[in-house]
C-alpha cells in the first residue's frame, strides 16, 4: 500500500490543476489581477491535500483495527540467532506423536458434539472411570484379588501391594511413601483385617493428592495470561483449545497467541480452534522469532482490553537447552510489557507416557515456573497412576485432567473423584 506521503503530491497536482481551472473562469467573469486568484488556488489546493491526506491517515488507521478484529496479524519478523528452533526431531516415536496430535485435534474440529459430551459432572465422572478403566483395572481386580487371598495384614500383603502399585506406573518414591502411610493408618485405627485395606488406602491416596492439590487456574482478575508448554504430541493445541471455549462460556474475552512458529500446521491448527469459539489469533509467520508473537499479542490484548490471553509454543523436549533458553526469553517478554497481568503456566503431559511425563514435569519446573499440570489421554492408558507420582514429587498441581475428544472431556481435576475412579469405588 502506498503511504499517504507517497499519494500527497499527485495529490496536490491534481487538486491543483482543476482548481486552477476554476479560478481562470472567475478571472474572465470579474476581471481580477491573476496572481491574487493564483495565490488563493494554491490556498485551498494545500487545504485539499491536507484534508485527503488525513482521510488516507483514517482509512489506514481502520484497516489496522479490522486487521486485529479479524484476529490474525501476519508479520515478516526476522529470526533472531538465540531463539533459532530445532530444524527438526530426530525422535521416531516424538515424530509420530506430533502426527498423531495433528489427526487428534482434526478429528475433534471435524466432528460435531453429542449428547454425550454435554453431560453434567456426574456424566464426566462416569466418563472418569471409563477412562481410568485400563489403569483401574491393572490395580483394582489384583488388589482385590489379594486381598481376597489375605485374611491378616503382614508384611508379605504390604510388598503384593507394593508390586501392584509400582506396575500401575504410581513410581518407586510415591509408592513407598504410599505404604508407610498406609501402615500408620492402619495401626492408628486398629484395623487388623485385610479386607478393609482397600478403603483405607483409598483414603491415603486422596490424602496424598489434596497435599499439593489446586485445581483453580489463575485467571480471574483481568488481564491475564496463559502460557502453555510441553513436549510435542502432548496435546498442548487442542487443550488450549478447550480452556478458550470454556472461557468464553464464563464470558471471559479471549485472544489466542501463535507462538508455535516451528509448525505450519500448528499455526494454522490454532486458528482453526480460534475460528471455532470465535475468538481471535495473532499470528505471525512459520520461523519467526515466538518472543515477538508474543510481543505483537500481548499489545492487542491490550488494545482491546482483552481478558485473557493464551500463548501456544512450540513443542520441545525438556533435554533441549536452546529452546528452554528460548521460553525464558518468551518469560522476560511478559515480564517487561505486561506485569500487570495475573499468569498461569501450564505444562501440558500425556498420561501415556508415564513416568517420563514425570521426569518432564521435573525438568521444565526447573526452567518455566510452572503454577500447574493439564494432564491429557487418561483414557488411553494404564498409566494413570502417575498423577500421584507428579503431586507427590514435584509437587505442582495437576489442575486439569482430560479423558475423551470431546469439548467437555477436559475438566478440573478432583482427587475423591479421581481415586474413586482409580480404585473403582
Amino acid at each position: 500500500m502506498e503511504t499517504p506521503e507517497e499519494k500527497a503530491p499527485e495529490t496536490e497536482q491534481s487538486l491543483g490543476e482543476e482548481n486552477t481551472g476554476e479560478a481562470a473562469q472567475d478571472i474572465v467573469a470579474v476581471d481580477e489581477p491573476k496572481e491574487e486568484i493564483v495565490e488563493e488556488t494554491v490556498v485551498e489546493a494545500e487545504e485539499s491535500v491536507a484534508e485527503a491526506t488525513e482521510l488516507l491517515l483514517e482509512a489506514e488507521a481502520e484497516t489496522e483495527i479490522e486487521i486485529i478484529a479479524e484476529a490474525e496479524v501476519v508479520v515478516e519478523t526476522e529470526v533472531e540467532t538465540d531463539a533459532v528452533l530445532e530444524p527438526g526431531v530426530a525422535d521416531e516415536e516424538l515424530a509420530l506423536a506430533v502426527e498423531e496430535e495433528q489427526e487428534f485435534s482434526h478429528e475433534i474440529l471435524d466432528a460435531p458434539e453429542t449428547p454425550e459430551q454435554q453431560t453434567s459432572s456426574l456424566g464426566f465422572f462416569e466418563r472418569l472411570k471409563a477412562g481410568l478403566s485400563k489403569t483401574s483395572k491393572a490395580i483394582t481386580d489384583r488388589i482385590d484379588l489379594l486381598l481376597n487371598d489375605y485374611g491378616k495384614i503382614d508384611e508379605e500383603l504390604y510388598e503384593e501391594l507394593e508390586e501392584i502399585l509400582i506396575t500401575a506406573d504410581i513410581g518407586m518414591e510415591t509408592t513407598m511413601s504410599l505404604i508407610d502411610d498406609l501402615k500408620k493408618a492402619l495401626v492408628e485405627r486398629r484395623i487388623s483385617d485385610a479386607s478393609q485395606v482397600k478403603s483405607v488406602l483409598r483414603d491415603v491416596m486422596v490424602d496424598t493428592l489434596k497435599a499439593h492439590s489446586n485445581n483453580h487456574l489463575n485467571l480471574d482478575q483481568s488481564p491475564a495470561i496463559l502460557f502453555v508448554i510441553g513436549v510435542n504430541g502432548a496435546g498442548k493445541t487442542t487443550t488450549i483449545g478447550k480452556i478458550a471455549h470454556k472461557l468464553k462460556l464464563e464470558g471471559k474475552t479471549v485472544m489466542l497467541a501463535a507462538a508455535d512458529t516451528f509448525r505450519a500446521a500448528a499455526i494454522d491448527q490454532l486458528k482453526i480452534w480460534g475460528e471455532r469459539s470465535g475468538v481471535p489469533v495473532i499470528a505471525h509467520q512459520e520461523g519467526s522469532d515466538p518472543a515477538a508473537v508474543v510481543y505483537d499479542a500481548i499489545q492487542a490484548a491490550k488494545a482491546r482490553k482483552t481478558d485473557v490471553l493464551i500463548c501456544d509454543t512450540a513443542g520441545r523436549l525438556h533435554n533441549k537447552k536452546n529452546l528452554m533458553n528460548e521460553l525464558a526469553k518468551i518469560f522476560r517478554v511478559i515480564e517487561r510489557d505486561f506485569p500487570e497481568a495475573q499468569r498461569e503456566v501450564l505444562l501440558v503431559l500425556d498420561a501415556t507416557t508415564g513416568q517420563n511425563g514425570l521426569q518432564q514435569a521435573k525438568i521444565f519446573k526447573e526452567t518455566a515456573q510452572i503454577t500447574g499440570i493439564a494432564l491429557t489421554k487418561l483414557d488411553g492408558t494404564a498409566k494413570g497412576g502417575v498423577v500421584l507420582s507428579i503431586l507427590h514429587e514435584v509437587e505442582i498441581p495437576v489442575k486439569l485432567i482430560g479423558v475423551g475428544e470431546g469439548l467437555n472431556d477436559l475438566q478440573p481435576f478432583e482427587p475423591e473423584k479421581f481415586v474413586n475412579a482409580l480404585l473403582d469405588i
